[in-house]
């Protein structure tokens, strides 16, 4: 939960911070790009080093990570007020690569150490559905503080659920597993390229997650300049995260009946149902984006619950639990990350050349097709490829029972 609730300020909050404290929204934008596009390199490396560990193992880099992300955070959103111009953007510059390496090696360990858990799909998606459900959890609270005059109040939420979580962590969580041996580094990155499933759900996933990404970064300009009612995004992003936590565990239950593949599919034709609807939407149409909202939010679920399910199967299946997982791990973050950055750089320039200026008249159509028809149109692709893999081996997953 906090690692998620930490996320959408971190995106929302610093632009308006720091550009009110005298920075440019250019310089703003150019050094959290490249402290982005560190943290990005960072995030296989960190994989790789975390799978070269033996007598540290996910719990203990967990618990080294997060008082320097509590430590950074705060210091993003408390900057010093003598520090101006140049001293200033140092600081963002600094505090923003020190939060995003915690940040990276605290979650790239946590779902490695996830990978480890359970011996089943159906236990594989329980956990998976834990997690994002918190971190859904995170996203939600973290809505209701984007306003910078609120930072004191998210930065002592955030500090006050990390030592939580991370007394959890230390009293309550199952031991994850300490490794008997550790590749090198070219034996970790040839154990993750040669495994086939890997590299072809990898592929399924960066598809679907562009897809989903699209109507994220194009949201506020479809609400405002299509339905023309941007007072009510807040409404509209509630409606989305709390119907995605709403059909998490109702997938779960799915997955376990018919399995991962299966029920991944049916997710994502759901979704496209819901985003092809959005397509005939105009002024107004108020009640009908809010029903897009909640089927496409409900649909979210799947997205979260069953792609990690599905990387901790092809991580066992391949015999890669506990050494080599971080490198899987931190290889599957960095494909995360790229789906935002692809995301806009498809979304944005197809508007661009489309004629489409946000406010103006006469753009609707463009919009309307690049937020839901080519969303729907990689959502296709991702069903049509995630088609061809082969079924798992037991269809029906059931509960594990104890014999007597």
């Amino acid at each position: 939960m906090p690692l998620a609730l930490l996320e959408l300020p971190l995106f929302v909050v610093l632009p308006a911070l720091y550009g009110s404290a005298g920075l440019t929204l250019s310089l703003v934008g150019a050094v959290l790009f490249s402290a982005r596009c560190v943290d990005a390199a960072a995030d296989p490396l960190i994989g790789l080093w975390l799978a070269r560990q033996r007598r540290f193992v996910h719990r203990h880099w967990i618990l080294a990570a997060l008082p320097v992300l509590a430590a950074g955070f705060w210091a993003l959103l408390h900057p010093p007020g003598a520090a101006v111009g140049a001293n200033l953007a140092l600081w963002l510059g600094l505090w923003s690569i020190a939060t995003y390496i915690a940040y990276s090696l605290a979650s790239i360990a946590y779902q490695a150490w996830g990978t480890d858990l359970g011996e089943n799909a159906a236990s594989r998606t329980r956990v998976t559905a834990w997690r994002e459900g918190f971190g859904l959890a995170g996203v939600l609270v973290a809505t209701a503080f984007l306003d910078p005059t609120q930072r004191d109040a998210l930065g002592i939420i955030f500090v006050s659920a990390t030592i939580v979580a991370g007394l959890l962590l230390l009293r309550a969580t199952p031991a994850p597993m300490r490794p008997t041996e550790t590749p090198g580094y070219s034996g970790s990155w040839a154990r993750v390229r040669s495994n086939t499933a890997f590299r072809r759900l990898i592929i399924i996933f960066v598809t679907n997650g562009v897809a989903a990404a699209i109507p994220a970064t194009l949201l506020l300009f479809f609400v405002r300049d299509v339905l023309h009612a941007e007072e009510l995004t807040p409404v509209f992003l509630a409606t989305y995260f709390l119907a995605g936590a709403l059909g998490m565990p109702i997938w779960v239950v799915v997955a376990r009946q018919i399995g991962l593949r299966l029920a991944w599919l049916a997710g994502m034709g759901l979704s496209v149902a819901g985003f092809a609807w959005a397509l005939g939407l105009g002024s107004g149409d108020v009640w009908a984006f809010g029903a897009v909202c909640f089927v496409t939010g409900f649909a979210l679920g799947a997205d979260l619950a069953i792609p990690g399910a599905l990387l901790a199967q092809v991580i066992a299946d391949h015999g890669d639990r506990g050494p080599a997982s971080g490198a899987y791990v931190g290889l599957w973050n960095l494909a995360t990350k790229a789906t935002l950055a692809i995301a806009a750089g498809v979304a944005l320039p197809l508007l661009d050349l489309s004629g489409y200026q946000p406010g103006q008249a006469g753009g609707e159509i463009a919009l309307s097709l690049v937020y839901a028809a080519v969303p729907c149109g990689l959502k296709l692709l991702a069903c049509a490829m995630l088609g061809l893999i082969p079924p798992e081996p037991q269809v029906v997953l059931v509960r594990q029972t104890h014999v007597a």
